[in-house]
Order: C-alpha cells, then sequence, then structure tokens
C-alpha cells in the first residue's frame, strides 16, 4: 500500500486547505461512533481531488469540516491563513458565504423559480458573483434558464445546482455524491460540468464518491478507510469524464 503523502499537490499550487489530525466522534447515546481518525489532507489552488471510499469512511464528515458545516472533535483545518478550527459561528457562516459553493446529490432547487432564479438566489448574497446567465452558460444550460425545476430532467437540475454553486465565484467547491441520483449517460454530462469549472475558473473542486471509475478524472484520489486516509494516489494524466466507464 502506498503511503498517504499529504504534500503530493500541484508544485506551484498555493495550499487552499490544510488539514492536520483530524478527528470526529458523534455521541450516539450510550455508543460513541468515530467517524474520523486522524485525517490528514492537503488541498491545492486549481487542483480538483476525488475522496473515495465506502459508506461511513469518514468522506462526507470530511467535506462537512472542510466546508464549515461541521466541527471537528481534535485536530486542525485552516482555509489559507483562516483557522476554521477556532471560527466563530458568525465567521463560518461568512466563510461559508463567500469562499465554499457547495453540490450535494439531491439538488435542493426552489420548484416556483426558474434556473436563472435559483442561482440568482445565491449572488444576491454573494460579494462579486459572476451573473446568472454566465453560471448557466459554464455549465451549458443558457437556453434551460427560464424553465422550472419541474420542466428540467435531474441531470439538468444538478447543473443548475453546480451554476448556483460557483455562481458566487467560490475559491472552493466541494461535492458530495453529486452524480449518486443519475444515470451514467447523465452523470458524465455533470462530471463534465465539474470539470470545465475547474478548468476554466480554477476552481479547487473536492468530488466524493464511491464510484472507483470517477477517480480517473481527478489530479489525485484520496482513499479513505474507517475515518483515516489510507492512501493518496496522483494520476498522470486526467482522464475526461468522456473517457470514463462504469
Amino acid at each position: 500500500m502506498q503511503e498517504p503523502d499529504v504534500h503530493d499537490g500541484r508544485a506551484s499550487g498555493e495550499t487552499v486547505f490544510r488539514a492536520r489530525g483530524l478527528t470526529k466522534i458523534y455521541d450516539m447515546g450510550e455508543v460513541q461512533v468515530h467517524a474520523l481518525r486522524g485525517a490528514d489532507l492537503d488541498l491545492f489552488a486549481g487542483e480538483l481531488i476525488v475522496l473515495l471510499g465506502p459508506s461511513g469512511s469518514g468522506k462526507s464528515t470530511l467535506l462537512n469540516i472542510l466546508g464549515g458545516l461541521d466541527v471537528p472533535t481534535g485536530g486542525t483545518v485552516h482555509y489559507r491563513d483562516m483557522e476554521l478550527t477556532k471560527a466563530t459561528e458568525k465567521e463560518l457562516t461568512a466563510y461559508r458565504r463567500q469562499h465554499v459553493g457547495f453540490v450535494f446529490q439531491f439538488y435542493n432547487l426552489i420548484p416556483s423559480l426558474t434556473a436563472e432564479e435559483n442561482v440568482a438566489v445565491v449572488t444576491d448574497i454573494a460579494k462579486a458573483p459572476m451573473p446568472p446567465g454566465d453560471a448557466l452558460a459554464l455549465v451549458s444550460l443558457s437556453d434551460r434558464k427560464d424553465h422550472f425545476p419541474a420542466q428540467l430532467s435531474g441531470g439538468e437540475q444538478q447543473r443548475v445546482a453546480i451554476a448556483r454553486a460557483i455562481a458566487k465565484n467560490p475559491a472552493v467547491l466541494l461535492c458530495d455524491e453529486p452524480t449518486g441520483a443519475l444515470d451514467f449517460a447523465t452523470g458524465i454530462v455533470v462530471l463534465e460540468a465539474l470539470e470545465r469549472v475547474n478548468r476554466e475558473l480554477g476552481t479547487a473542486t473536492v468530488v466524493i464518491t464511491h464510484n472507483a471509475d470517477i477517480a480517473g478524472m481527478a489530479d489525485r484520489v484520496v482513499h479513505l478507510r474507517s475515518g483515516r486516509i489510507a492512501e493518496v494516489e496522483r494520476n498522470e494524466r486526467r482522464k475526461s469524464p468522456r473517457e470514463l466507464r462504469w
């Protein structure tokens, strides 16, 4: 087994995240669940990494801590010069609003708003957003901007969710099983949208999946097992989503 190397990133890239010794324990009545057991990880500017592992391996817990949605039981995590583990709730709210875009398995669009209006909900609270139409163009949905969620396919709704996440120009895009509810062909289109955002905007991107085939599109693949980072692999060449098969 290859030893984890948290420094194996883009040599010239700025360190966006630096996590050291992260632990997370959930108290479930009389039982303690150890979701993370001392995870170390760096994420670099412009990088696309895949967090790969089975259910219960700690992937979502790690992502939620990086995104300021949860706090660790122990360890530290820095976003650039900001130590998230010492931040107040007000500071974490500002951090989430200004620096992080989230994409989840389920789209969470507002049914009564059009695609463009769903994206605009986020741009209204961002400091330097891109126009909603530009965000939809990045995910190839300009022609669907006036459609409501019920008029869109699952893949189109997920791409609207991606457009919403990137419209505030976040430094980081965190994606939790973004293709988990989609079939293969639709999933590839969604992954193409994520790859384009990473390539054209330079947004540091983290994609959680249990699907090992998706790992081919990453700069690095981080394997999690039982709350620990078991292995970190670097791909010699990033595959395009069209080259993936599962």
